[in-house]
C-alpha cells in the first residue's frame, strides 16, 4: 500500500474514531436529553396544544382530533421515517437516530402523567413558549453536539436534499411550518405566534449548545504602520500575531494581513489602539468561539 492509499485509509477511519469516542458518556448525554425532551412536552406542551412542528407536532394534533396517544404516534412516524431513511440515504447516514426513535417515544409515555405530580400554571403562554424555547435548543443542542440525531421529519428533508438537490434548511421550514399552520387552524392563530417564539428561541439557543458563547475576537488588519501594530499587539497586550500574505481581487495589488485573537476584555484596547497608531487602518472583527492550541 502506498502512502496515498495510507492517507485515505487513515482519514477513513477518522469517523469511525469519532463514533467510538466517549460512547458510554455520549448515550448517557443522549438519554438524559430525550428524557427532559419528553418532559417537557408533557408538562408544557401538550397541554398548551402549542404546536412547534415535528413528530411531536403531528401527535399533538391527531391526539386532539382523535384521542391517540402521542407516543405511539411519535413511535409510529419515528419507525417509517427510519425504515424509509434506510433505504434511501443508507444505514450509516440513519444509525444516528435509532436510538432517539425508539427512546423518546417510551419517555414520552413514561411521563405522561407527569403533569399529576408536577403542577405548572399554564396560563401565561408567553412566558411557557419561552421556557419551551429555552429547553427544546438545549436538548436539541445536546443531542447534535454528541454526534447524534433527533430523526423523524428531519429524515424527509435529508432525503428531498439528496435527489432533489434543496438546502435541508429550506424543506426542514417548509415541512415543519406546514404543521405549525395545521396546529393554527386546529387550535387558534395565537399559537402559531407562540410557535415562533419557540422557534426564534430554539435557534439562538441551539447555537449557543452547539458553538459556545464567543469569549473572543479574531482581527484581520491592514495597515500602513505593521510595525508598529505589531509591537503593540505582542509587547503591550502580550498577544501573538500571525502575518500572512494576500492580493486584492480588484487591483491585484499585494498586501500583508495581520491577524490576531484576544479575549473579549481587552477588544476595546486593541480596537483603540489600532486607531491610534494608524487612522486608516482597515480591520476586520469576527468572533472565535473556539481557540485550540498554539503557544
Amino acid at each position: 500500500m502506498n502512502l496515498l492509499e495510507k492517507g485515505k485509509t487513515s482519514t477513513l477511519n477518522v469517523l469511525e474514531i469519532i463514533r467510538k469516542k466517549k460512547l458510554i458518556r455520549r448515550y448517557l448525554t443522549l438519554i438524559i436529553a430525550l428524557f427532559i425532551s419528553a418532559c417537557y412536552f408533557n408538562l408544557l406542551q401538550l397541554p398548551t396544544k402549542i404546536v412547534t412542528g415535528g413528530a411531536s407536532g403531528i401527535s399533538i394534533i391527531l391526539n386532539s382530533y382523535f384521542g391517540l396517544e402521542p407516543s405511539r404516534i411519535i413511535l409510529i412516524i419515528s419507525l417509517i421515517l427510519l425504515v424509509v431513511g434506510a433505504i434511501f440515504l443508507g444505514i450509516e447516514k440513519t444509525s444516528g437516530a435509532v436510538v432517539s426513535a425508539i427512546v423518546y417515544p417510551l419517555f414520552v409515555d413514561v411521563t405522561a402523567n407527569l403533569a399529576d405530580y408536577i403542577q405548572v400554571d399554564l396560563t401565561d403562554k408567553v412566558l411557557i413558549s419561552i421556557f419551551i424555547g429555552v429547553l427544546s435548543g438545549v436538548t436539541t443542542g445536546m443531542v447534535y453536539k454528541v454526534g447524534f440525531s433527533n430523526g423523524g421529519i428531519s429524515t424527509i428533508s435529508e432525503m428531498i436534499s439528496k435527489y432533489q438537490k434543496v438546502p435541508i434548511s429550506t424543506t426542514s421550514f417548509i415541512i415543519n411550518f406546514s404543521i405549525v399552520l395545521v396546529g393554527g387552524m386546529s387550535f387558534g392563530w395565537n399559537m402559531v405566534m407562540y410557535a415562533a417564539i419557540i422557534l426564534y428561541i430554539h435557534t439562538i439557543i441551539l447555537d449557543h449548545v452547539l458553538i459556545g458563547v464567543s469569549k473572543n475576537k479574531s482581527l484581520y488588519i491592514m495597515t500602513t504602520k505593521e510595525e508598529e501594530i505589531k509591537e503593540y499587539i505582542m509587547n503591550q497586550l502580550h498577544h501573538g500575531v500571525t502575518i500572512f500574505d494576500v492580493k486584492g481581487g480588484f487591483l491585484e495589488k499585494k498586501r500583508r494581513v495581520l491577524m490576531t485573537v484576544i479575549p473579549n476584555r481587552e477588544y476595546f484596547k486593541l480596537k483603540e489602539g489600532i486607531k491610534t497608531l494608524d487612522q486608516e487602518a482597515f480591520f476586520i472583527v469576527t468572533d472565535s468561539y473556539q481557540v485550540y492550541g498554539g503557544e
